[in-house]
C-alpha cells in the first residue's frame, strides 16, 4: 500500500466517522461518552487493520492475539465508556507497534492518528463532566416530569437527564437512572434540614451499585 493510497483510504474513513458521529448520532440524545467509544473502535479498527495487512501475519500469532485480549475483562461497573475505550486504544496501539516487519512511517502514522483523535474527541473543555446514579424511588409517576420534580425537590439539585429502568406496580416504586454534574463539591441536601451540609452517601454512584 503507497502512502498516497493509505492517506486517501484514511481521509475517506474520517469524514464517514465525522458524518456518522458528528452529524447521525449526534441529534439524537445521547451518552457523552459515546463519541469517544465509537471514535475509538472506528479508527481503533482501521489502524489495526492497516498494520496487520502491511505485512505477513500468520495465523498463531492471529489466535495468539485472540487469547490476550478475552483476559481483558473490563465488564465490572468500576468501568466506563470512556475507560474502555482507552483500553481499546491502548491494546490497538500495542499491536501496531509490535508487529514485525512493518514499516516505520506506518507505525508513527497510526499512532498520531489515534492519538489525535483521542485528543480532539475527548477534550475535558468541550463538554462537561457528568456521573449517573441508579435511584429508586418509593412512588409510580405518571411522566418523568414528575420525576424530576421530585428528584429536585429530594436532593436539592436537577438532575441533567433522566432514564426510568423499571417500574414495579406490585410493590409501587420506580427505578431511574439520573446523570448529574460530576463536580468535587456537589452537594446532596435533604429537604427540611435546618443546615445545609453535605450528606455523604445518600446518592452514590452507579459504580458503587447503591440507591436511595
Amino acid at each position: 500500500m503507497t502512502v498516497g493510497d493509505l492517506t486517501a483510504r484514511a481521509g475517506l474513513d474520517v469524514l464517514a466517522l465525522l458524518v456518522l458521529v458528528g452529524w447521525l448520532y449526534r441529534r439524537r440524545r445521547t451518552v457523552p461518552e459515546m463519541p469517544l467509544a465509537l471514535t475509538a473502535l472506528n479508527l481503533g479498527l482501521f489502524a489495526a487493520m492497516t498494520a496487520i495487512s502491511a505485512g505477513k501475519f500468520p495465523a498463531g500469532v492471529g489466535f495468539g492475539l485472540f487469547g490476550i485480549i478475552s483476559l481483558v475483562r473490563l465488564r465490572s461497573a468500576a468501568f466506563t465508556v470512556r475507560d474502555v475505550s482507552y483500553a481499546f486504544v491502548a491494546l490497538v496501539i500495542a499491536l501496531g507497534n509490535g508487529l514485525p516487519q512493518r514499516e516505520t512511517w506506518l507505525i508513527i502514522g497510526m499512532d498520531v492518528l489515534l492519538l489525535a483523535a483521542v485528543l480532539l474527541v475527548d477534550d475535558p473543555a468541550s463538554h462537561q463532566p457528568t456521573r449517573t446514579t441508579k435511584i429508586t424511588l418509593d412512588r409510580v409517576y405518571g411522566d418523568v416530569d414528575e420525576i424530576r420534580a421530585d428528584l429536585t425537590a429530594r436532593l436539592g439539585t436537577a438532575p441533567l437527564a433522566i432514564e426510568v429502568d423499571e417500574i414495579d406496580y406490585v410493590r409501587e416504586t420506580t427505578r431511574v437512572s439520573a446523570r448529574y454534574p460530576a463536580e468535587e463539591n456537589a452537594q446532596v441536601f435533604i429537604p427540611g434540614q435546618r443546615d445545609a451540609q453535605t450528606l455523604t452517601p445518600v446518592v452514590a454512584d452507579a459504580a458503587e451499585g447503591k440507591s436511595l
